[in-house]
C-alpha cells in the first residue's frame, strides 16, 4: 500500500515542477516579446526625431499654412456651388479672439520707432511718400494733349523747361521736408554746449571720459575736489 503511494506523490510533484518551469518560459517569452515592442518603437521615435532635426525651421508653419489654403480653398468652392458670398462665409467662421488678434497686428503694422538705419529710414518715406500720392488722370491727360510730342522724354529731354510744377505741388514738398526736419531734430540726442560749465578737458575724448568719472564717483571726490580747488587740501 505504501509502495503504491509513493509514485503517485511522486508524479505529482513532477507535474508541478513542469508546470512550473512551463509558466517561468512563457513569463521570459512574454518579456522577449515586450521588450523587442519597445526596441521597436524606440527605433522609430528615433528615426522620427531625426527626420524631424533635418527639417528646415519654418517647416511647421508652412505646414499649417498650407493646410489653411487647402481649408480656404474647399471653403470657396462650396460657397461657389451654394451660391453664397465667401467673404461673408470666412468672417463667421472666426472667432471674437482671433478677429481681435486681427486687429492688433493691422495696428502693430509698420510701427514709427525712430530711426534705426538709413535703409529702413528710406523704405519708410517711400512707403509713406507713395499712399500719399493721388493720381490725376484727367491733370495727365490735358497735359499730354498740351505738350504733344514733347510730353514723352528722350535723350535730350532736359525737363527743365518742358513742364512746370504746380505751385501746390512745390507747396505739399516744402511742407514735407519742414516735417522731416521737425522730425529729425526730435530724434536727435545731441547735447547742447554749455559755455558757462567750467573746462576740465583737453579734448573731446577726455570730456566724455571726465562725464563718466563724475557720474559714478562724483558723490565721493565733491569734498576733495573743492579742497583742491580752494588750497586747503593739504
Amino acid at each position: 500500500m505504501a509502495d503504491t503511494e509513493k509514485p503517485t506523490s511522486s508524479a505529482k510533484a513532477g507535474t508541478s515542477s513542469a508546470a512550473t518551469k512551463m509558466s517561468r518560459l512563457n513569463r521570459l517569452r512574454d518579456l522577449e516579446l515586450k521588450m523587442n515592442e519597445a526596441r521597436k518603437l524606440n527605433n522609430r521615435e528615433a528615426a522620427a526625431e531625426e527626420e524631424r532635426n533635418k527639417r528646415p525651421e519654418n517647416w511647421e508653419a508652412k505646414r499649417k499654412r498650407s493646410e489653411w489654403e487647402e481649408e480656404q480653398d474647399q471653403l470657396k468652392k462650396r460657397c461657389q456651388e451654394t451660391g453664397e458670398d465667401f467673404e461673408i462665409v470666412k468672417l463667421r467662421e472666426l472667432g471674437a479672439d482671433e478677429v481681435e488678434r486681427w486687429e492688433r497686428k493691422k495696428k502693430k503694422k509698420n510701427p514709427d520707432t525712430g530711426f534705426a538705419d538709413y535703409e529702413q529710414a528710406t523704405h519708410r518715406q517711400y512707403q509713406r511718400l507713395t499712399k500719399q500720392m493721388k493720381p490725376d488722370q484727367q491733370g495727365y491727360e490735358r497735359q499730354r494733349e498740351k505738350m504733344g510730342d514733347e510730353f514723352y522724354a528722350t535723350a535730350n529731354t532736359l525737363g527743365l523747361h518742358q513742364r512746370k510744377d504746380p505751385e501746390e505741388n512745390v507747396d505739399k514738398m516744402v511742407k514735407d521736408l519742414e516735417k522731416q526736419i521737425e522730425k529729425r531734430d526730435k530724434y536727435s540726442r545731441r547735447r547742447r554746449f554749455d559755455e558757462e560749465e567750467d573746462v576740465s578737458y583737453i579734448n573731446e575724448r577726455n570730456m566724455k571720459f571726465n562725464q563718466k568719472l563724475e557720474r559714478f564717483y562724483g558723490q565721493y571726490t565733491t569734498e576733495i575736489k573743492q579742497n583742491l580747488e580752494r588750497g586747503t587740501a593739504v
